[in-house]
């Protein structure tokens, strides 16, 4: 069988060294970095729709690759996708061709700059294939590595201090993660998600943990979502996002927002409900708690800001929170019933998790591509209060970015509506208070993008606006797939939902809270 997704992750690192000797020469490096980029989303694309009819394996994971790699220690090279992984290949390749596109300014060492963006992609995509932890933390750590220097060298003044936080708060993270992983090979002998997932499902590994290590499981549990709950971020560990999202260059905050921090939920979901659901099912309480506050406390904080990089910062914290608030409403605990509308409950919210993290990848991204082209074209002004008037000079950069932020706000007929909606139907049954009052998030968002659309798309033209440049034809193809697939994703939303849908009911099928 052909290895299709080592090929994949093999790809992007290999240009990322071609990349590397193009030196100087942008448009060298930008095209080394457009054409692997380009294959890598093919290939994406191709696995998906093998998901989706079933191809290669009669299990959930799919193109299985499986060989011993240090036996003694518990390592394998395994990989293998379902729909989850599938579509965060799609969108981790989507993603990073819309951050090589809105990189055409880069002059300073852009052989560099897109050998770190080819590297940070392949750590993606490896990311969302590898099911050995072992294997799977070397990537999750290579994709942290490129984003810092990314960050530091090609970001605003004061990135330095930015990019400091970014990897300090990450990496405190990944030493929870690793030092819980460790625990966990002392008391199993395996690293193996699929035999840990196994193994709690039948309360074995509960057991195994006590007997090696003592009653030490739940704290085992709360260091892997500590892990992951900086990546996301749940509040209170989202400090350092704003200030690295508004310090980053616009392209490395599109592979941030739209990539990166997908990569927490897609922990939360591949390892921390399987393996520690039932721990997590403890905590539900404290951690819906937390979801609720990252819900509507980042739709108010996104509300105070007056810097349109630092607003949609924030409003990415808001809508992250949604698939929190999800997670954790489907970790109930053992003793409540198991029925069908329990399990119709559970299935439509994590339907709504999955498609939230493609539907917002795609959104947040646009609207941090389209931000780059204004602060281009106003030299770097993004105060909200700045603009005013700009759709008389450039009404196809307001309808399109226009586009993207009705997406953001939830409108229907668009991406961002469907995902919220399943999110919403799935968690009221489950945890109605906390649904209650999230919905106030919805209220907030929506009125922060009607306000930066009122803001700086219309009332009066400001004098040094006049010969504001709309969009040019090369700026018009790139910007168009992406807003075709928003509302493609919008009125046909079954295109993904069906293999997701399958996936979620494998998963609901053989988890135990």
């Amino acid at each position: 069988m052909t290895p299709v997704l080592t090929i994949l992750t093999v790809i992007p690192a290999t240009a990322a060294a071609v990349a590397l000797f193009a030196g100087s020469r942008a448009g060298m490096a930008r095209a080394v970095a457009s054409v692997a980029t380009f294959g890598s989303l093919a290939i994406a694309i191709w696995i998906w729709l093998g998901i989706r009819s079933g191809l290669d394996s009669s299990g959930p994971m799919k193109l299985v690759e499986r060989s011993d790699w240090v036996p003694g220690l518990g390592i394998e090279y395994h990989l293998g996708v379902d729909g989850l992984g599938a579509l965060m290949l799609i969108l981790a390749a989507i993603v990073s061709l819309m951050a090589i596109a809105a990189s055409r300014k880069v002059v300073t060492q852009p052989g560099l700059y897109f050998a770190l963006i080819l590297l940070l992609e392949s750590g993606l995509f490896g990311t969302f294939t590898a099911l050995n932890f072992f294997h799977w933390f070397l990537f999750w750590e290579l994709s942290l590595i490129p984003a810092f220097f990314l960050i530091k060298l090609w970001g605003a003044e004061g990135s330095g201090s930015a990019a400091t936080q970014f990897f300090v708060y990450t990496m405190v993270g990944s030493v929870a993660l690793l030092l819980a992983f460790l625990a966990l090979f002392v008391a199993t002998g395996s690293m193996d998600f699929e035999t840990l997932t196994r193994m709690a499902a039948t309360g074995e590994l509960a057991n195994a943990i006590q007997a090696h290590l003592g009653p030490i499981s739940l704290w085992l549990a709360l260091a892997v979502l500590l892990g992951f709950a900086v990546k996301v971020p749940l509040m209170p560990f989202h400090t350092w996002l704003p200030a690295t999202y508004s310090k980053a260059p616009a392209p490395v905050t599109m592979l941030l927002t739209g990539a990166m921090s997908k990569m927490g939920v897609y922990g939360l979901l591949r390892l921390a409900l399987p393996i520690f659901g039932h721990q997590l099912a403890q905590v539900r309480t404290p951690l819906l708690v937390l979801a609720t506050l990252t819900v509507v406390a980042g739709a108010w904080a996104a509300a105070a800001q007056k810097d349109l990089k630092r607003i949609f910062a924030y409003s990415s914290v808001n809508h992250l929170g949604y698939c929190l608030l999800a997670i954790f409403a489907v970790a109930l605990p053992a003793t409540a019933n198991v029925d069908a509308p329990r399990i119709l409950s559970q299935t439509a919210a994590l339907d709504g998790v999955v498609l939230q993290m493609f539907n917002h990848g795609l959104t947040a991204a646009a609207i941090f591509w389209f931000l780059a082209m204004l602060e281009e074209r106003s030299k770097g002004d993004l105060r909200l209060d700045g603009f005013g008037g700009l759709r008389k000079p450039a009404p196809v950069f307001c309808g399109l970015m226009g586009i993207a932020l009705f997406s953001s706000l939830g409108l229907p007929g668009l991406n961002g509506f469907v995902s919220e909606f399943l999110i919403f139907r799935g968690v009221f049954p489950l945890a109605w208070m906390s649904a209650t009052v999230s919905v106030l998030g919805l209220l907030i968002t929506a009125a922060v993008i009607l306000t930066v659309i009122q803001r700086v798309f219309t009332g009066p033209l400001p004098e040094r606006w006049r010969t504001f440049p709309d969009l040019t034809v090369t700026e018009r193809i790139s910007v168009a797939p992406v807003l075709v697939l928003m509302l493609l994703l919008g009125l046909a939303p079954q295109v993904v939902l069906g293999a997701v849908n399958a996936t979620v009911t494998q998963w609901i099928a053989g988890w135990r809270f």
